[in-house]
Order: C-alpha cells, then structure tokens, then sequence
C-alpha cells in the first residue's frame, strides 16, 4: 500500500435508501484515508433524475455520520474540489465529452431510441448480445459536426477500440484482459446534457484528485471502458478496488435490496436507515461489514480507530461473503459490553422514552450493569428495565401461579414474601434476602418457586435481571405495592 495520503470516495446514486454495500464501501474508503493521512470524500452521483428519491441524498448523508464516517469533503461541508453533486458539474462534463469527439475518441449519435430498440430486438432473436451497430460511429466528422451546431438530438458515445485487447488492473484480481471485439460503445453524454456514471465518475475522479477507486463488483462488466476513457484523455490511472460481493445468508445467490423485507421480518435489515432504528450500533455495524470482504479473522472485536490502525488494501479479498445476521448479533452485543455506563445509558435512554416512559437518569444508571450483559440490540433494553419505570406493572395471572402450586397456595407464598418485605427498612439485597431464604428452607418450597412468584410481581415478567438488585432500584414502596396487586390476581383466580 503506499505510503502517500489516499483521496478516496464515496459516491451513492440518490436512488433509494442507503444499503450495506455502501455502508462497507465508505468504511473501506474512510479507513484507507485515514491510515494514509490523506482526505475522504463523498459524492452524490444524481444525474439519473428518474430514479432519484427525494430525500435519499440526506438520509447518505445522515447515515453516514450515524456510522462515525465523517468525510472531509462533501455537498453539504463543501472543499475545494467542489461542487460535490453532479447535477451542479454538467458543464465540466460537457467540456470533456467536447475534448473526446475532438479527439476521435467519442462521436455524436443521432439514432432515435425506437431504432435502437428495433436493432436490439433484431440481435436478441439472432441470441447476439445487444450492442450498439455502430450506425453514426463512421458519420464523416465534419457533417457529424454541422448536425450537431443546427440543434439536432443527439447523445454522445465512446468510441471503443475494436481490434486488440484492453487490459485492466484490479488491485484485488490482478489483471483482466478482455477482447474489444467484444466491447460496446457505450454513451458517455445523455440528450439531456447530463452524463452517464461512465464519463462522469471518471472525470470527477480525476479532478478531484481520487488516487483509489474503491467500488462495487458490479462495475466489473464496464471496468475496460472505464480504463479507456481514462486512457483517452491521457490521466494516470487510479489503483482500482472492486469489493467482494454480498451473498444472501444461505450463501445462495446475490444479496439484493429486495431481500430486506424477509430479513425484517426476523428484526434485521440491510438499509443503514432501519439498524439504528431496529436496536444496533454503529460500532457492531461497523465491525461485522468490515470483516465481509477484509481478510483478518472473523470475531476480531475492532473499534473505528483500531481498524484504521490495523486496515490495508492489501488484506482485502474478492471472495464472496455471505451476509451472517447472527454475526450481526454478535458484534453489537460485544460493543454494548464495551460502552462505559454513561455511553450506555445515554444511547438507551431514546429507546425507553420511544415507547412513552418517563425514565428518571439516575434510575437508568442504575439499572445499566443488571442489564448490559443480556442485552443483544439496544431495544431490548425494552424487555429487560421497561418495568423500572413502570407505576404499575400487570403481569399474566397464570405466570404467578408457580409449577407444583396452585393459585391458593401461589397466593399464600406472595402474602408472606410480602409480611417479610413489609418488616424490612428498606428492600436492599442484605436486608431482604436472607429472611426470604429462611422462608424458602422452613416452608420446604423451593427457591425457584418462591422467587419466582416474587419476581413475576415485582417486575410482571418471568424473566428479569437480578431480582433482589432489581427490588432495591424500584424501591420499598412500589415493591410492596406490585406485591399487593399480585396478592388480588391470585386471590381472584
């Protein structure tokens, strides 16, 4: 890798929300900047106006800070290699469309669209790939020129070399050569003036001094023409990166944004926008997408800065990934181990007040260490510490009723755990428990029975934290007050 600072790039079409794919392309990117000492860049590629989503450009943007990726240059920070949104460089584009005709690298095409449909139709029943028949490829310059000047519709096409082979290198795949003879012209500039990702990326790349093209494996197909136009206007060429693709969890077939509706259904997603929401980190976000695709071992715990430190191109691989949810799982639960309590809290306090409860802060630090190690995204902190700040909490009448008890003799256990509590000062773990234990030894009752019944009570759950921690952050007096309530259910069974 060289030593000398990258400029790198991200650079999403406003098309939908952002996904994983560009999540791992701007951490690769940010990560290569960084450890270089160099700038990372982002770019919004909008000259598709069709398929533009509004609002799309902001949420990037939002989920890019979201994951910790601050970019040094942008639409809405500026630089000073801007304007950053295509749709704001459509003269730059044109000026170098104009050099490449000029040139003899690029020609003005005229052919109307119904025609080019017919003639893709023609090759398609003949089971040939649809190209261009390059119909206005060999129009005399001069009257191509004269066309042009009197207003007639035309886009502009690359004129690819047809003899030969075009080599292309990959920093990952090491050289690919392919025969032009199977290469198209592809359009550079659209009727509207505004440029395709082929002459646009390119030129953008190099003038805002890009060194590292890091990018999709779907770019593969078009990667000679890329290096030809480059190669036409006579740049240095960046070093190009195509990234490893997402296969889907079963590891059969191509990740696509359309498999999120299944993976939601199971509390996951691959849009940036929804994981924050659904109850995971950036960190775990972070932390599980990098290792699809770099190869350094599969459960490295790494925060932002320990993968700048440790981040090379040189370890990135091509395989395939799977996209493995439960890694997913892993990484956000080790993150959420690491966050001091403060962080903790403070990133789950937003979850709390989500679903309507009027969390008291102090409270909340509190109950962080009973609840940090069972909690996998941040939202189960919902079904572990709702209860904390719940008035009252309404538990099921059949989960008080303990195994090998009925509700009569259920309701007995919750009147004497609650005469025992009532003759305590307080409800801490020194003062409540031993009592309680001597209860459980003398009635000949198990502690899963009499515990069980108390802990359904006082948090209205089966499952909790530690109970007796639990009681003494709720306090005497709601405690007894959810064991009177408990004491009715029972008694009216």
């Amino acid at each position: 890798m060289s030593i000398k600072p990258a400029r790198t790039r991200v650079a999403p079409s406003p098309t939908g929300h952002m996904h994983l794919g560009t999540a791992r392309t701007a951490l690769y990117c940010y990560l290569l900047a960084k450890k270089t000492g160099g700038q990372f860049l982002l770019r919004i590629e909008d000259t598709d106006l069709s398929r533009t989503v509004p609002g799309a450009e902001q949420e990037i943007m939002d989920g890019l800070r979201w994951l910790g990726l601050q970019y040094d240059e942008g639409p809405d920070v500026g630089g000073a290699y801007g304007p950053y949104r295509q749709t704001d460089r459509r003269e730059i584009y044109q000026a170098h469309a104009k050099i490449l005709v000029n040139s003899g690298h690029a020609y003005p095409c005229f052919c109307a669209p119904d025609r080019l449909e017919k003639v893709r139709q023609e090759q398609m029943k003949r089971k040939e790939n649809p190209r261009y028949d390059g119909t206005c490829r060999n129009l005399d310059p001069e009257e191509a020129a004269r066309r042009v000047a009197s207003g007639e519709n035309h886009i502009v096409r690359f004129k690819m070399p047809q003899e030969g082979s075009t080599t292309a290198h990959d920093h990952l795949r090491g050289d690919i050569v392919t025969e032009n003879k199977q290469l198209n012209d592809y359009v550079l500039l659209k009727t509207d003036g505004l440029p395709t990702y082929h002459l646009a990326a390119m030129v953008d790349d190099h003038e805002m001094g890009i060194t590292h093209v890091i990018r999709g494996s779907e770019w593969l197909g078009t990667f000679p023409l890329h290096v030809n136009v480059v190669r036409a206007f006579g740049w240095d060429e960046p070093i190009w990166i195509h990234l490893s693709v997402f296969l889907k969890p079963s590891g059969k077939g191509k990740m696509s944004k359309r498999d999120t509706a299944t993976a939601m259904k199971d509390g996951y997603s691959i849009f940036v926008k929804d994981m924050g929401e659904l109850g995971f980190t950036p960190e775990g976000v972070l932390n599980w997408c990098a290792l699809m695709g770099w190869g350094v071992a599969e459960d490295d715990v790494m925060t932002l800065d320990q993968m700048v430190e440790r981040f090379s191109i040189d370890s990135l691989t091509p395989s395939p990934a799977a996209v493995n949810f439960q890694k997913l799982d892993h990484f956000n639960a080790t993150h959420i181990r690491l966050f001091t309590t403060a962080d903790l809290a403070a990133r789950l306090k937003p979850y709390f007040t989500r679903e309507g409860f009027n969390v008291d802060d102090d409270v909340l630090l509190k109950i962080i260490p009973l609840i940090r190690e069972r909690l996998v995204t941040l939202d189960d902190c919902i079904s572990f510490g709702g209860f904390f700040f719940k008035d009252e909490v309404t538990p099921a009448a059949e989960d008080l009723v303990a195994k090998g008890l009925d509700a009569k003799q259920s309701a007995e256990v919750a009147r004497r755990a609650y005469q025992i509590l009532a003759a305590q000062p307080d409800v801490s773990h020194e003062k409540c428990e031993p009592p309680l234990r001597a209860y459980v030894e003398e009635s000949g009752l198990s502690a899963n029975q009499v515990f069980g019944i108390l802990r359904v009570a006082v948090t209205g759950q089966k499952v909790s934290p530690p109970l007796f921690e639990s009681m003494e952050i709720i306090g005497r007096e709601k405690c007894l007050q959810r064991m009177q309530n408990a004491i009715g259910v029972l008694e009216r069974m």
